[in-house]
């Protein structure tokens, strides 16, 4: 049975640029050919500020929303997030949806897409990393960085810049492998 690897589009304000990115971060996925790839966008489940009445532990979800997310994330073997960086830290619905739950998450790897300025959203990515880990995530050294974003759209596409090739097939390989390695520890 093929990994499964959902790629989440992080942002979910209007106007946003994230769905582009995260378009070309699906294509490249499904051409590497190592994952099932679903599109999942953080936007679609509505997430209000977490509002279960129980820790997401005990997994005694009550709200709709909560369990749709639930099972999006369950399903899935590894995680690329597509994000941007707000005020120098993860965007505030990476940390939300994060915080939803925890068991979903356990032994499981991520990669990041991040995008930005000049910097391309570096600092996001630590700060998405460090909580990833305290829901036991496996994260990534290797990664994507999109500086300047804004310029490498066109026509409502992402255009990505040539030397984005190598970052990503590297992302993809160790997602392969470290999905494949973990995937024993979830009882798969």
């Amino acid at each position: 049975m093929a990994l499964k690897l959902n790629v989440i589009t992080v942002s979910t304000r209007p106007g946003r640029v994230g769905p582009h990115v995260a378009a070309w971060a699906v294509e490249k996925a499904r051409a590497h050919g190592a994952f099932e790839v679903e599109a999942v966008d953080l936007d679609a489940f509505k997430l209000p500020i977490f509002d279960e009445p129980e820790h997401p532990r005990f997994q005694r979800y009550v709200h709709d929303h909560t369990k749709a997310w639930s099972g999006s994330v369950a399903s899935a073997d590894a995680f690329v997030f597509v994000s941007p960086e707000y005020n120098y830290f993860a965007p505030p619905s990476f940390v939300n949806a994060v915080d939803y739950l925890f068991h979903e998450w356990t032994y499981k790897v991520a990669g990041l897409v991040t995008y930005g300025g000049p910097l391309a959203g570096a600092r996001s990515a630590q700060m998405e990393k460090l909580m990833l880990t305290s829901v036991k995530v496996m994260t990534l050294p290797e990664g994507v960085s999109v500086p300047m974003v804004a310029s490498h759209i066109k026509d409502g596409r992402f255009q990505a810049p040539e030397f984005l090739e190598p970052s990503m097939k590297a992302m993809l390989d160790e997602l392969a492998k470290w999905a494949g390695a973990l995937k024993p520890l979830r009882g798969g």
